[in-house]
């Protein structure tokens, strides 16, 4: 931070203010929480009063610093917006008035946005377990000192960290819009309209069900795989020892099997073993298929059964009373048909899939830069060395 800016305590700058007000049974509140990471106030639920468990609620009004003193370790300080006013919050969220003629709530909350404030916040805190029930009082946060320069200065560095903000997030949208048009033209191959032929094919003439392979030993530890819903593909999960679980038989995965759990199915959690994730297990709830790729190329089942259009189908193919249980039994998959490009239209994708790959890993590389990008502006600008 900048030599010349005084360390002022936070008890110089906050008030504590607490309008709270008794319980009104037939009134609807909207009741606010705290993200984490400083990233603002948000609606978490909106009841009658007489769905609340507590005899009074507190308003919050535009420009009060709010936080959570539960989980104020993981950065849940905020400004209240106009959108926030005049809603309320529970005890657990103390509030503050900010003194207008010495601090801008602006540079309050992009100060208590970084990750040394969060753990400076932790270090104050008390509770029952060393984090999960962690609350920092607030005579301990207005304890914490900030680097204050005049107000002028405040202001100039908000526009500064605001503007390099909105080019990092613009930055970002770019990014998406790379994916998702590199994503859309892998589906225009698999999903083209054309005067080619069509075929529908069911799955069992393209795939063929494998059966456990895996003994499970309670002294051994196996990495398991997952898959994510929304057509995010199968990703790494964690290692478990055979004590961890109950089942007796696993499935070891490899590279361009298709895998999907019976129960997500519905919600587009399907997709082929990428390379990482060869050798890694999934439950008996996990169906894993060797794919015949005289027929169909891994990459066809990839695109098509990641694509949200197809996943109504799917719903429809699961059974279960319960929307939430819903699950597509590897028999009612092999049963499913789906639109079959020519083999030359696979390749093309193959082809088109390669590079398109490419591209996501250097978009990726570029999103953990941006990451990396917006507490590097912070550390500096309260540094003093954003100019």
């Amino acid at each position: 931070m900048s030599n010349t800016w005084p360390m002022v305590p936070l008890g110089e700058v906050l008030r504590p203010v607490s309008r709270s007000e008794p319980l009104n049974p037939a009134k609807v509140y909207h009741i606010l929480g705290a993200h984490w990471y400083a990233k603002g106030l948000y609606v978490k639920e909106v009841k009658l009063g007489s769905g609340i468990q507590a005899d009074k609620v507190y308003r919050v009004e535009q420009g009060d610093f709010v936080y959570n003193r539960l989980f104020a370790w993981k950065g849940s300080f905020a400004i209240a917006t106009e959108g926030d006013h005049g809603n309320y919050v529970s005890n657990e969220f103390p509030c503050f008035t900010v003194n207008q003629q010495r601090a801008d709530g602006k540079y309050l909350w992009r100060y208590f946005s970084r990750a040394s404030i969060w753990e400076e916040a932790l270090g104050l805190s008390t509770g029952g377990t060393p984090t999960s029930r962690n609350r920092l009082k607030e005579e301990k946060l207005l304890i914490m000192s900030i680097p204050l320069p005049p107000l002028e200065e405040q202001r100039r560095i908000v526009a500064l960290i605001e503007e390099l903000a909105t080019k990092i997030e613009e930055a970002r949208g770019l990014r998406r819009e790379a994916v998702e048009a590199c994503d859309n033209l892998c589906r225009s191959i698999v999903f083209a309209n054309s005067n080619e032929k069509v075929m529908m094919t069911p799955m069992r003439d393209l795939v063929m069900l494998r059966e456990p392979d895996v003994v499970v030993r309670q002294d051994e530890n196996y990495h398991f795989a997952g898959v994510y819903c929304f057509g995010k593909g199968v990703f790494k999960g964690q290692s478990k020892s055979g004590m961890e679980f109950a089942y007796n038989r696993l499935t070891r995965l490899r590279t361009n099997n298709f895998v999907y759990p019976k129960l997500m199915a519905w919600e587009g959690a399907l997709g082929i073993v990428p390379p990482e994730c060869d050798g890694l297990v999934v439950s008996p709830e996990f169906p894993v298929f060797e794919v015949d790729e005289e027929r169909v190329l891994p990459e066809t089942l990839d695109i098509y059964f990641r694509t949200p259009s197809v996943w109504p189908t799917l719903s429809t193919a699961s059974t279960g009373t319960n929307v939430r249980r819903r699950r597509l039994n590897p028999a009612d998959f092999l049963n499913l048909k789906i639109s079959l490009p020519s083999m030359q239209r696979q390749e093309l994708l193959r082809e088109v899939k390669i590079r398109v790959d490419t591209l996501k890993q250097l978009q990726a590389e570029t999103q953990a830069e941006l990451d990396a990008l917006m507490p590097s502006v912070l550390d500096k600008a309260f540094r003093g060395e954003l100019v």
